[in-house]
Protein backbone atom coordinates (compact mmCIF):
# COMPACT_ATOMS: atom_id res chain seq x y z
CA UNK A 1 0.00 0.00 0.00
CA UNK A 2 1.41 3.41 -0.97
CA UNK A 3 2.16 6.08 1.61
CA UNK A 4 -0.54 8.25 0.00
CA UNK A 5 -3.16 5.51 0.46
CA UNK A 6 -2.01 4.73 4.01
CA UNK A 7 -2.13 8.42 4.93
CA UNK A 8 -5.61 8.90 3.46
CA UNK A 9 -6.88 5.77 5.21
CA UNK A 10 -5.41 6.86 8.52
CA UNK A 11 -6.74 10.41 8.18
CA UNK A 12 -10.21 9.15 7.22
CA UNK A 13 -10.23 6.74 10.18
CA UNK A 14 -9.30 9.57 12.56
CA UNK A 15 -11.88 11.94 11.07
CA UNK A 16 -14.58 9.29 11.40
CA UNK A 17 -13.78 8.55 15.05
CA UNK A 18 -13.38 12.24 15.89
CA UNK A 19 -16.69 13.23 14.28
CA UNK A 20 -18.61 10.28 15.70
CA UNK A 21 -17.42 10.94 19.25
CA UNK A 22 -17.85 14.71 19.02
CA UNK A 23 -21.31 14.46 17.45
CA UNK A 24 -22.45 11.81 19.93
CA UNK A 25 -21.58 14.09 22.82
CA UNK A 26 -23.10 17.11 21.03
CA UNK A 27 -26.38 15.27 20.36
CA UNK A 28 -26.52 14.18 23.99
CA UNK A 29 -25.96 17.79 25.06
CA UNK A 30 -28.80 18.95 22.79
CA UNK A 31 -31.14 16.35 24.28
CA UNK A 32 -30.14 17.20 27.84
CA UNK A 33 -30.41 20.96 27.35
CA UNK A 34 -33.75 20.88 25.51
CA UNK A 35 -32.63 22.98 22.56
CA UNK A 36 -32.83 22.09 18.89
CA UNK A 37 -29.97 21.75 16.41
CA UNK A 38 -31.04 24.97 14.59
CA UNK A 39 -31.07 26.79 17.93
CA UNK A 40 -27.58 25.53 18.74
CA UNK A 41 -26.42 26.47 15.26
CA UNK A 42 -27.81 29.98 15.79
CA UNK A 43 -26.05 30.28 19.15
CA UNK A 44 -22.76 29.11 17.59
CA UNK A 45 -23.19 31.51 14.66
CA UNK A 46 -23.64 34.44 17.03
CA UNK A 47 -20.76 33.22 19.22
CA UNK A 48 -18.36 33.17 16.27
CA UNK A 49 -19.64 36.14 14.25
CA UNK A 50 -21.10 38.45 16.88
CA UNK A 51 -24.34 40.39 16.61
CA UNK A 52 -26.23 40.08 13.35
CA UNK A 53 -29.66 40.47 11.85
CA UNK A 54 -32.49 38.02 11.34
CA UNK A 55 -31.75 37.75 7.60
CA UNK A 56 -28.17 36.70 8.30
CA UNK A 57 -29.34 33.98 10.69
CA UNK A 58 -31.95 32.81 8.18
CA UNK A 59 -29.30 32.55 5.46
CA UNK A 60 -27.00 30.69 7.83
CA UNK A 61 -29.75 28.17 8.62
CA UNK A 62 -31.07 28.00 5.05
CA UNK A 63 -34.57 29.17 6.06
CA UNK A 64 -36.69 32.22 5.35
CA UNK A 65 -36.33 35.34 7.45
CA UNK A 66 -39.86 34.74 8.76
CA UNK A 67 -38.95 31.24 9.98
CA UNK A 68 -35.71 32.52 11.50
CA UNK A 69 -37.60 35.34 13.21
CA UNK A 70 -40.08 32.91 14.80
CA UNK A 71 -37.25 30.76 16.16
CA UNK A 72 -35.41 33.85 17.41
CA UNK A 73 -38.58 35.03 19.17
CA UNK A 74 -38.75 31.69 21.04
CA UNK A 75 -35.06 31.94 21.93
CA UNK A 76 -35.58 35.50 23.23
CA UNK A 77 -38.50 34.27 25.35
CA UNK A 78 -36.27 31.46 26.69
CA UNK A 79 -33.59 34.00 27.62
CA UNK A 80 -30.91 32.80 25.18
CA UNK A 81 -30.95 35.81 22.84
CA UNK A 82 -31.91 39.45 22.86
CA UNK A 83 -32.87 41.88 20.14
CA UNK A 84 -31.30 45.33 20.25
CA UNK A 85 -31.37 48.40 18.03
CA UNK A 86 -28.46 48.74 15.64
CA UNK A 87 -26.56 51.87 16.72
CA UNK A 88 -25.91 52.77 13.08
CA UNK A 89 -29.52 52.25 11.90
CA UNK A 90 -32.33 52.28 14.46
CA UNK A 91 -34.67 50.52 12.00
CA UNK A 92 -32.45 47.43 12.14
CA UNK A 93 -32.59 45.00 15.08
CA UNK A 94 -29.43 43.11 15.95
CA UNK A 95 -29.57 39.69 17.58
CA UNK A 96 -27.08 39.03 20.37
CA UNK A 97 -26.36 36.32 22.90
CA UNK A 98 -27.46 36.75 26.49
CA UNK A 99 -25.46 35.38 29.40
CA UNK A 100 -27.66 32.26 29.29
CA UNK A 101 -26.85 31.87 25.58
CA UNK A 102 -23.11 32.25 26.24
CA UNK A 103 -23.31 29.66 29.02
CA UNK A 104 -25.08 27.20 26.68
CA UNK A 105 -22.28 27.68 24.13
CA UNK A 106 -19.64 27.10 26.79
CA UNK A 107 -21.38 23.93 27.98
CA UNK A 108 -21.84 22.64 24.43
CA UNK A 109 -18.15 23.10 23.67
CA UNK A 110 -17.18 21.34 26.90
CA UNK A 111 -19.59 18.48 26.12
CA UNK A 112 -18.08 18.06 22.66
CA UNK A 113 -14.51 18.14 23.97
CA UNK A 114 -14.92 16.03 27.12
CA UNK A 115 -13.90 12.78 25.45
CA UNK A 116 -10.64 14.37 24.26
CA UNK A 117 -9.48 14.61 27.87
CA UNK A 118 -9.89 10.84 28.18
CA UNK A 119 -7.92 10.40 24.96
CA UNK A 120 -5.18 12.69 26.23
CA UNK A 121 -4.75 10.78 29.48
CA UNK A 122 -4.65 7.47 27.57
CA UNK A 123 -1.51 8.61 25.71
CA UNK A 124 2.01 8.77 27.11
CA UNK A 125 3.86 12.09 27.12
CA UNK A 126 5.91 10.94 24.11
CA UNK A 127 2.77 9.93 22.20
CA UNK A 128 1.19 13.28 23.04
CA UNK A 129 4.26 15.11 21.69
CA UNK A 130 4.18 13.05 18.47
CA UNK A 131 0.46 13.77 18.07
CA UNK A 132 1.04 17.50 18.68
CA UNK A 133 3.65 17.65 15.93
CA UNK A 134 1.46 15.73 13.47
CA UNK A 135 -1.69 17.72 14.27
CA UNK A 136 0.17 21.05 14.05
CA UNK A 137 1.48 20.09 10.61
CA UNK A 138 -2.00 19.01 9.45
CA UNK A 139 -3.57 22.20 10.82
CA UNK A 140 -1.02 24.50 9.15
CA UNK A 141 -1.36 22.66 5.85
CA UNK A 142 -5.18 22.57 5.94
CA UNK A 143 -5.28 26.32 6.59
CA UNK A 144 -3.25 26.92 3.44
CA UNK A 145 -5.63 24.99 1.20
CA UNK A 146 -8.02 27.05 -0.87
CA UNK A 147 -11.66 25.98 -0.71
CA UNK A 148 -12.72 23.93 -3.69
CA UNK A 149 -13.96 26.21 -6.43
CA UNK A 150 -16.31 23.65 -7.95
CA UNK A 151 -18.34 21.01 -6.11
CA UNK A 152 -16.97 17.57 -6.79
CA UNK A 153 -13.45 18.81 -7.55
CA UNK A 154 -11.22 16.19 -6.00
CA UNK A 155 -8.14 18.35 -5.59
CA UNK A 156 -7.87 21.66 -3.81
CA UNK A 157 -5.30 24.19 -4.89
CA UNK A 158 -2.67 25.21 -2.40
CA UNK A 159 -1.94 28.73 -1.37
CA UNK A 160 1.75 29.21 -2.26
CA UNK A 161 4.03 28.64 0.70
CA UNK A 162 7.18 26.62 0.42
CA UNK A 163 6.96 24.55 3.61
CA UNK A 164 4.91 21.62 2.26
CA UNK A 165 5.56 20.18 -1.18
CA UNK A 166 2.89 19.03 -3.60
CA UNK A 167 2.36 15.26 -3.86
CA UNK A 168 3.40 13.82 -7.21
Amino acid sequence: MSIHTRFNTSLNDWAEVFMARSMHDMVQFIKDSGISMPQLSTLMHLHHRGACGVTDIGEHLGVTSAAASQMIDRMVQQGMLERAEDTADRRVRQITLTEKGRQLIKKSILARQRWMEDLTTALTALEQEQAIQALDLLTRTARRLKPQAVAGNQHSERVPQGEVTEPQ
